[in-house]
């Protein structure tokens, strides 16, 4: 069976609550299940997570908590493997047992149902462990800059900070959206970011990381940009 797993512990420090609070009219978990919903690939949409405010808004929207995530697995140093591992078993206990598995991330409102169809084809097409978002830096990272303590700059690559954009080589980020991913990779621990893996790569306005609350702005602009593109049109 198909599972999809999202991963929404109650702490948040930079932006308290941020997995349940309001954005657009709607808590900003109901948009990554939404997103699960709409692409009609899931047995079961499943909440990982050690909050009664979560579950609750989870089963509001649609989604499964059938377990509660330990505390050792809810602290702020908790990578996804872990949780997504514990969940993972947790189904089978349960009688879920996976044969793929989707980890979406819960602050994903530009996510769409389609996006997740296309991430799964490729991971069928390909036959590889895992497919996840991704997308082209806005700047070629070789030519970075190291700011100091005390206010100094350098090169961060000196072999690289005279070099053309266009010579150098392409390169990409994770998007921190999704990661589909057969489930024997992930209870073998297998790296999501390696040989036995793809991007599907995404444009810049589709996606937004958000941490901190200058994010979270600039994902309610990038969201009203998506829910109404003829606005925003040149004319």
């Amino acid at each position: 069976m198909r599972l999809a797993v999202i991963p929404a512990r109650g702490g948040s420090k930079r932006i308290p609550g941020k997995n349940i609070r309001e954005f657009h009219g709607q808590p900003m978990i109901a948009y990554a299940i939404g997103a699960a919903r709409a692409s009609g690939l899931f047995d079961q949409i499943v909440v990982s997570t050690d909050s009664d405010a979560v579950a609750n808004v989870a089963c509001q929207y649609g989604a499964s908590v059938p377990f509660s995530r330990p505390a050792p697995l809810a602290d702020d140093h908790t990578a996804t493997l872990p949780v997504i591992q514990h969940a993972i078993r947790a189904c089978a206990e349960l009688g879920w047992q996976a044969s793929e598995l989707c980890c979406i991330y819960p602050c994903v409102p530009l996510l769409t149902a389609q996006v997740v169809q296309q991430s799964h084809q490729l991971l069928q097409q390909s036959g590889v462990d895992y497919v996840f978002t991704a997308c082209h830096f806005d700047f070629p990272p070789l030519r970075a800059l190291t700011l100091a303590a005390d206010g100094s700059i350098s090169p961060s690559f000196p072999q690289h900070i005279g070099q053309r954009s266009q010579d150098l080589p392409e390169m990409i980020h994770d998007a921190g959206q999704l990661y589909w991913g057969k489930a024997s990779a992930w209870l073998a621990a297998t790296p999501v970011f390696g040989p036995t893996s793809r991007a599907l790569l995404l444009p810049r306005h589709q996606l937004v990381d958000i941490d901190t609350e200058e994010d979270w702005q600039l994902a309610e602009r990038l969201f009203l940009a998506s829910q109404h593109p003829n606005s925003f049109k040149q004319g």
